[in-house]
């Protein structure tokens, strides 16, 4: 083997061993006296290694994120999304917006795709090994109200938005109370700036107020949700129409 050939060999086992926090000192020693053969199949075990941390490190993932129902961006239709300018599903897809805890508003009436498309969103950045949470906004308001009572609402919080990527799906979908609204404003407060969010929702901006029970409160969520996101309307037909069309028999 050439002196070029065994520096990278080198170089990778080295990189490798990084990744897995063995010492310098160690994988020196070990190259210093292997040979070839020695040092790819110390390779092939490190690298088989880090593999199975990697899968089950993306497991782990997705368990936490907590999807209802894994989707993918595979065959979406975007022909009734209606992008901001310059904004398109490429960059959506991309996931590029995670680097700056950019986030989005899904408004559109109900079965547009607008769940679909949040959720295909975090099971690529779970894939990509990012961290994900996934809530209904009313089950995670009553999930808070009951960590409060119980005197752990810190920790609920802190779960809440532990991620690169939260979602809140079907914002508005039932009414909260102010108390609730409050906690809900905390978890987007800890996201302003800091992480993405993704809020799906039928409600338009000037009606907030009344689902959270507090005109100042929306206005105040509002300013935090827009000033770091972009608004996506789904204006096409219900999917779930069509798709109870077809199976109905009258979609033609």
């Amino acid at each position: 083997m050439g002196r070029s050939a065994r520096s990278s060999l080198d170089g990778e086992l080295a990189a490798n061993a990084r990744r897995l926090f063995i010492s310098g000192d160690v994988v020196r020693g070990f190259l210093d006296g292997a040979t070839a053969a020695e040092v790819r199949a110390a390779n092939r075990l490190l690298s088989a290694e880090l593999e199975s941390r990697d899968v089950h490190r993306r497991e782990r993932l997705m368990r936490r994120a907590r999807f209802p129902q894994v989707k993918s961006f595979e065959g979406y239709d975007y022909s009734q999304v209606a992008f901001p300018d310059g904004y398109g599903p490429a960059d959506l897809e991309s996931l590029s917006f995670l680097d700056t805890a950019e986030g989005f508003v899904f408004h559109g009436r109900t079965g547009r795709g607008k769940t679909h498309l949040a959720t295909a969103m975090g099971v690529r950045a779970v894939s990509m090994g990012r961290p994900v949470r996934f809530h209904s906004t009313a089950r995670l308001v009553m999930q808070l109200e009951r960590a409060r009572a119980d005197g752990k609402l810190d920790g609920a919080l802190r779960d809440a938005t532990n991620a690169d990527l939260v979602i809140l799906d079907e914002f508005g979908y039932v009414p909260i109370d102010v108390a609730g609204a409050r906690l809900l404003f905390q978890v987007v407060s800890d996201c302003y700036e800091r992480r993405s969010l993704v809020i799906t929702t039928n409600i338009e901006f000037g009606k907030w107020g009344t689902v959270l029970g507090d005109d100042k409160l929306a206005a105040a969520m509002i300013d935090r949700v827009v000033h770091h996101s972009r608004l996506v309307e789904f204006n096409g037909t219900s999917h779930r129409m069509d798709q109870a069309l077809m199976l109905s028999g009258n979609g033609s």
